[in-house]
């Protein structure tokens, strides 16, 4: 779960700077296939956060 996680914080980070116009042309080919997460996105680091918090939750040790 946690490299479920690390991906989506990482995905996150790349629609933002995506967004924000930062890659240059592999930002615009980003943003016409999720333009949603481009414009949000809070939404794909939420999901990152929530399976963090589950993937400790879960976890034994």
């Amino acid at each position: 779960m946690y490299y479920v996680a690390a991906a989506l914080l990482v995905l996150s980070g790349l629609f933002y700077s995506a967004g924000h116009h930062e890659l240059g042309q592999f930002g615009a080919n980003v943003c016409s296939y999720g333009s949603t997460f481009c414009d949000n996105p809070v939404v794909v680091f939420t999901g990152g956060a929530l399976a963090a918090a589950w993937g400790m939750f879960v976890s034994i040790k």
